[in-house]
């Protein structure tokens, strides 16, 4: 069958994945779409950690060279103190003052070198610098950093108190640090140092067009997991739209669905469903195919015996031949009414069984109730025993009227067996979580090698004197339902070896769910 085939066809190459099939496509999409964002707001948020410590780091340098220098020149004379002052190691950024208390300025390294503290105007910066404005502008934003105040002159810090360090922005987003310090030998006189860390901002730049990189890098895996998830998901769908358009179509036989046995993602489970669907209704299609067969074959048989009767009428002038072939097209009409009407019960068995509604029965009662109304109805030719047992000792999830229907097809067999006088036992009881309802009569027997046949549609195996009083589909129907309900049905040998025991499993309530 379909199922069979496709389950030992080799999977394509093209569709085998390795770790990435055990992922769920939800896992998966996610990642790709959330791994760069993650990357983004994390280069962020490391940027102004860099900062940060950047930061950190330049004013705890500050503070010592101030203090360091302050400690060199209190011992000295007024000119060696301009002339330590007045060279530092980094003219080109720092800047250093003697003031007094009161707010006097001694000395100015300033007047002894250039200025070198220089800010490019906003409007005269090159468009590259005016992005990475907005760019360290935005991060800002985003991570919610504390921005320093702007720099407001280097009045503002002559003014400041001692050891109380001073963090500002320069027009130009370069950090401007300035410390205050006393000299010992002087009480009135401080040292103030300004040093523009223009460094902070030429690293952190740096630093973030190395991130840039990496995240764009990132970007591209991104767009490449993208394209390969595409794949991996429109690929083995297409896959399946073809086999479910060949199954729509009817252009093959037997339809190759791959079941994608590498794949324990989403896509596998829906390859492997849509497989063993394809096979579930090519076996139907093949049941109702055979079904049309062997109803037309049994449906042949009285219409050939009728027009052979029919024929024959207007050819017969006695009136007792031709009494005798009307009794033969009665019984074959009869016959025929019997069997249209066993086939179509047959088929709304097969339309219910898709709808059947579970409740819990007392298999014990509806025996009872289904005996006393076939005792109102009918006339059986034997006797019915049935060995009650304790009401709600059996109790099953079933559909009432179907199962019904199993023990009134199941009597209906066992009467036809039984001779005229003898009696049909029916018993019900639970034994290791199975309800076991048994329907034993006391005729021939069946041979053990059509104990299976019998519950085959159309198959009969009676006298000749009975031939066309039965359809053959009775224990067809009572199969159908028990296996519908998750039972099971067989044929065995009586009590002692006489006659014919049928037997019927079902798992009792609790050990089902309703559905």
């Amino acid at each position: 069958m379909a199922q069979a085939i496709a389950s030992v066809r080799p999977e394509p190459r093209s569709l085998v994945l390795r770790w990435s099939g055990r992922i769920p496509l939800a896992a998966r999409i996610l990642a790709v779409n959330i791994l760069p964002l993650a990357l983004l707001a994390g280069s962020f948020f490391y940027l102004d950690g860099f900062r940060t410590r950047l930061i950190g780091e330049r004013i705890t340098q500050t503070r010592n060279e101030a203090r360091l220098l302050a400690a060199a020149i209190t011992p000295s004379s007024s000119d060696v103190r301009e002339g330590l002052i007045s060279r530092p190691d980094d003219t080109d950024r720092v800047r250093l003052r003697l003031v007094r208390s009161e707010g006097q300025l001694v000395f100015d390294s300033w007047q002894h070198g250039a200025r070198m503290h220089m800010v490019d105007p906003v409007k005269e910066q090159s468009w590259q610098r005016r992005a990475a404005r907005w760019l360290d502008e935005a991060i800002d934003v985003v991570v919610d950093a504390d921005v320093p105040p702007a720099f407001r002159g280097y009045g503002q810090t002559a003014q400041l108190d001692a050891d109380a360090p001073l963090l500002s922005l320069m027009a130009d987003r370069s950090h401007m640090i300035s410390v205050k310090q006393p000299l010992s030998s002087d009480p009135g006189l401080f040292l103030v140092m300004d040093r523009n860390a223009r460094d902070i901002r030429r690293l952190v730049r740096s630093e973030r067009t190395t991130l840039g990189y990496a995240v764009g890098l990132t970007a591209l895996v991104s767009v490449l997991l993208s394209l390969f998830l595409a794949r991996t998901i429109a690929r083995p769908l297409k896959v399946l739209a073809l086999a479910a358009n060949e199954v729509r179509y009817g252009q093959a036989r037997e339809v190759i669905v791959p079941r994608l046995p590498s794949r324990r993602d989403e896509i596998g489970t829906l390859a492997r469903a849509v497989s063993d669907m394809t096979h579930a209704l090519r076996t139907r299609i093949d049941a109702i195919e055979a079904f049309a067969a062997d109803v037309a074959h049994e449906l042949k048989n009285p219409l050939a015996s009728l027009r052979s009767a029919v024929e024959s009428l207007g050819r017969v002038t006695q009136l007792e031949q031709r009494a005798l072939l009307l009794d033969i097209v009665n019984d074959d009409v009869r016959r025929m009414d019997r069997l249209i009407t066993d086939i179509s019960d047959l088929s709304r068995v097969d339309a219910r069984i898709g709808r059947i509604r579970f409740e819990t029965v007392d298999v014990g009662q509806l025996i009872t109730g289904l005996i006393r109304h076939r005792g109102e109805r009918l006339s059986d030719p034997a006797a019915i025993a049935f060995a009650r047992p304790a009401d709600g000792t059996v109790m099953v999830h079933a559909d009432a009227a179907q199962m019904s229907r199993v023990i009134d097809n199941l009597l209906d067999n066992a009467l036809s067996f039984t001779p005229a006088g003898g009696v049909v036992r029916i018993g019900a009881t639970a034994s290791g979580g199975q309800a076991l309802v048994s329907v034993d009569d006391d005729g021939p027997g069946i041979p053990v090698h059509l104990r299976e046949a019998v519950f085959d549609r159309f198959h009969s195996n009676r006298p000749d004197t009975e031939f066309g009083q039965h359809s053959g589909l009775g224990l067809a129907i009572a199969r159908a339902i028990v296996e519908a309900h998750g039972g099971t049905i067989r044929a065995e040998d009586g009590p002692d070896g006489l006659g014919t025991r049928m037997l019927v499993t079902l798992p009792i309530a609790g050990e089902q769910s309703d559905g």
